[in-house]
């Protein structure tokens, strides 16, 4: 029998008639609610930009629109002797942070579309694949029993030791993931699902310990890090982040079609001509490396790789050359607003960001859930 589209099919792939695929993964928006791909990029743009302004003018030191327009626009000049503070401030701690909290979303929103599509699931998250827990895993190493273990590795790494320490271990137990989860024809979404419930139980507990044996400073430099924040934001971190985010966006647009024809399912995707298992290994990779990146320079930051996919889905359709550029506008505007309001909320104090994007993720998660109720 002959494969003919549905309404459920992702934009062109044909799906098979009376198929269950269709069934399970119906469009967020109906067709003619739907913003056309360009409209729907274009709006993510605009925010991004409306959340660079608002977090450029916020602060513990505000910043006026005018002296802001100033020097965005490069009329201020460089900052030199006679700068004033309001540049001094902007370009040497606020813009480092701002460019940082762009790749952040970007990185993480991205990496959740990934996940998403990777699992058919629009409640799955980077976490499943053990990135964030092998990250905080590494890092609590560092702090607790670096200066024991590897007393030479801070004096020649200096602070570089805890990003590139997270970096490792995030990859390292995303690679233990996704070794586990092979099996007789490929890689079995099920069993990397399990295995990463089971990893990151263990990168749970290994990081208990290491909070039970750490002293009151490095039990506080760890929940510290653990809680997210991007106030170690500096020139060289922002460069190495947005080059690791830019490539990992690049190479996950190349997977979008794949993506939309695995919506189906791996054998119909299969017949299609799709090679499945290199798409599987190329979205882990991907979504390692952008995750990765992220959480070694800003900590753990939650929910923003899965609710920035589920919006953009909600008004874009599923196809996947919308939903993983969009998916990245949309995580970008939300860790600038984000940080812009843990920055004043508290003042002159900082609230971590993680915490502020799990009072907005939570909520947003269990809508999330009421909403697909119904589908089960």
């Amino acid at each position: 029998m002959s494969a003919v589209p549905q309404p459920g099919s992702p934009p062109g792939v044909a799906a098979p008639r009376g198929g269950a695929a269709s069934a399970r993964h119906r469009p967020s928006a109906s067709p003619k609610h739907r913003l056309a791909p360009a409209t729907t990029l274009a709006l993510g743009g605009v925010l991004v930009v409306l959340a660079f302004i608002a977090g450029s003018a916020s602060g513990a030191y505000p910043i006026a629109p005018s002296d802001l327009l100033q020097m965005l626009t490069g009329a201020g000049g460089a900052p030199g002797a006679g700068s004033t503070p309001a540049q001094l401030v902007f370009l040497n701690i606020r813009l480092p942070r701002l460019l940082l909290a762009m790749a952040a979303g970007a990185g993480l929103a991205l990496a959740g579309a990934l996940m998403q599509g990777l699992f058919r699931n629009p409640l799955a998250d980077p976490g499943l694949i053990g990135i964030s827990s092998g990250a905080a895993l590494a890092a609590g190493g560092a702090i607790v029993l670096g200066q024991q273990w590897f007393p030479a590795l801070p004096h020649a790494l200096g602070s570089w030791t805890l990003m590139l320490s997270a970096f490792i271990g995030g990859t390292a137990v995303t690679l233990l993931i996704y070794l586990f989860a092979q099996g007789v024809g490929g890689t079995h979404i099920g069993l990397m699902l399990l295995a990463g419930v089971a990893v990151n139980a263990l990168a749970g507990a290994g990081l208990g310990y290491l909070n039970f044996v750490a002293t009151d400073e490095q039990l506080r430099n760890i929940q510290f890090w653990l809680l997210g924040s991007l106030g170690g934001a500096r020139w060289s971190a922002v460069a190495l982040v947005w080059a690791l985010v830019g490539a990992a966006c690049a190479a996950a647009l190349a997977c979008a079609r794949p993506l939309n024809a695995m919506a189906l399912g791996e054998a119909q995707a299969a017949l299609l001509g799709v090679p499945v298992e290199r798409t599987k290994r190329a979205v882990v990779v991907i979504a390692a490396l952008a995750v990765g990146a992220v959480t070694a320079t800003t900590g753990i930051i939650g929910f923003v790789g899965l609710i920035a996919p589920h919006w953009v889905r909600l008004i874009a359709g599923p196809d996947h050359r919308v939903v993983l550029p969009g998916a990245a506008l949309l995580g970008a505007a939300l860790v600038l607003a984000a940080d812009a309001v843990a920055r004043t909320v508290v003042q002159p104090a900082e609230l971590p960001l993680g915490v502020l994007t799990a009072f907005i993720g939570g909520p947003m998660f269990l809508w999330m859930l009421r909403r697909f109720r119904s589908r089960v």
